[in-house]
């Protein structure tokens, strides 16, 4: 497998991002066609095809894998304060509950497949707001790790040190 990049923010511009754990970049990690049957293989569920919103947005309930299968795109992670970064088909990318992320640019029919760790398919998505960062940093924190990897079923990285009851 590629090697994972790392994506750390703290809370801002009401975004509440992970307390713990980063946001993971896999660059070149996949074959765009064989994104889905991963995606399935390794359990992860609720799958959508389409792309990032262009606005400020999280997920306080879930994890969220997103599978570049075509086109390219610069997303920024992390909130108005956090990094933009460049991906492309095959590269992915795995959000842990509370990470901010949008679109700033899409090009050349820029597509995701989305995905969510068994359990977690009804995902819920909110907009970056002043409150968020205290509303749901309980709610963020709780989401457990997930047991399998989405594109290899394996071992979920220790880039994320269990601290909980795996999903």
């Amino acid at each position: 497998m590629t090697e994972i990049r790392t994506l750390s923010a703290a809370a801002n511009g009401g975004i509440p991002n992970h307390p713990h754990w980063p946001a993971l970049l896999l660059p070149g990690a996949f074959a765009p066609g064989e994104a889905e049957a991963l995606l399935r293989a390794a359990g992860w569920g609720g799958i959508w095809r389409w792309g990032v919103y262009d606005h400020h947005h999280f997920h306080p309930n879930a994890h969220e894998a997103l599978l570049c299968v075509a086109g390219a795109a610069r997303l920024q992670l992390g909130g108005p304060e956090g990094a933009p970064v460049e991906v492309s088909a095959s590269d992915a990318l795995v959000l842990p509950a509370g990470f901010g992320h949008r679109c700033l640019s899409a090009r050349d029919g820029f597509a995701v497949l989305g995905a969510y760790p068994p359990g977690q398919a009804q995902v819920e998505t909110e907009a970056a707001d002043p409150e968020a960062p205290r509303r749901f940093a309980d709610r963020i924190a709780a989401v457990p790790r997930p047991r399998s990897h989405p594109l290899g079923g394996g071992p979920f990285p220790e880039l994320w040190p269990p601290r909980a009851t795996p999903a």
